[in-house]
């Protein structure tokens, strides 16, 4: 009787330590979880000056990327432009922006646009005149706000389109159309070029026309960065990149904001760094 005591008391310790071991994975399963979910859930940069904010987010598609070589992907890029107290905000008129030098840009061969090919043309017509060169697209929403008027929220379709290299710079024009207050095409004009400034190797300036007679601002924005096309039998693509160390940096020297109704009363000028992931592979 002693025997199997002992061996049912040593059975039950076994029982005791399992179910502990058992409550440690799921209280670590439960912590990881959360984990992410937080992590999951911190997409956006947000910087702010002044009552502006500025949501800002990104990233590349596949996240999992060489980490020696370059390969094809797709950049996302989209960002929330609002004010704390409700009010219309500053107009968004320019942005430099250093990137990752992980990623790089081929235009070698792709069919290219001037942006007076653009002006004055619906999104259907500017399609039609330099679609060969479309190199991305997406949607917007700009804000028209006139004296002692109601603010009118107007919906803005994106379409991207080469301006070809030329002296070492790379012109990207950033096509939109709106109907509100008078029928307008809206072109933002973005050069790029290659530096060495450590971990980043792009430096891009976009630059925003006045919009709706400096009644009109940004409010959102939402474009996919990409193409695959070929040239002379070679199958070459817009955007490639590598994943070195896991993640790409984008650092925003300045974001500026024009306060066109005020004269300029209300300018304002953001920065900051985003960080996203990417998955290193081989």
């Amino acid at each position: 009787m002693a025997k199997a005591s002992g061996r049912a008391g040593h059975k039950g310790e076994e029982i005791g330590i399992m179910r502990k071991k058992l409550m440690l994975v799921l209280a670590l399963g439960a912590m990881f979880a959360l984990a992410f979910t937080a992590i999951s859930a911190a997409k956006w940069t947000i910087l702010k000056a002044g009552t502006l904010v500025l949501k800002a987010d990104g990233g590349v598609s596949p996240k999992a990327l060489p980490k020696k070589k370059f390969a094809p992907v797709t950049v996302h890029v989209k960002g929330e432009i609002s004010t704390s107290d409700g009010k219309h905000p500053s107009a968004f008129r320019e942005a430099t922006i250093d990137f990752d030098k992980n990623g790089q840009i081929q235009t070698t061969g792709l069919p290219v646009c001037t942006g007076g090919q653009l002006n004055a043309q619906t999104t259907a017509a500017a399609k039609k005149v330099c679609g060969k060169s479309e190199v991305g697209k997406g949607s917007g929403q700009i804000e028209i706000a006139f004296p002692e008027q109601r603010p009118i929220s107007v919906n803005a379709p994106i379409t991207v389109f080469n301006g070809g290299t030329k002296g070492g710079k790379t012109t990207l024009y950033i096509h939109t159309y709106i109907t509100v207050p008078v029928p307008s095409a809206v072109v933002t004009t973005v050069t790029i070029k290659k530096i060495k400034k450590g971990r980043y190797g792009l430096r891009t300036v976009s630059k925003v026309p006045v919009i709706a007679g400096g009644s009109g601002s940004v409010l959102s924005f939402d474009i996919n960065f990409g193409k695959k096309y070929t040239y002379k039998g070679k199958k070459l693509n817009y955007i490639v990149a590598k994943c070195t160390d896991g993640k790409f940096l984008a650092n925003i020297i300045s974001a500026i904001f024009k306060d066109e109704a005020n004269s300029g009363a209300g300018d304002v000028k953001l920065s900051g760094t985003i960080i996203r992931p990417c998955t290193p592979k081989g």
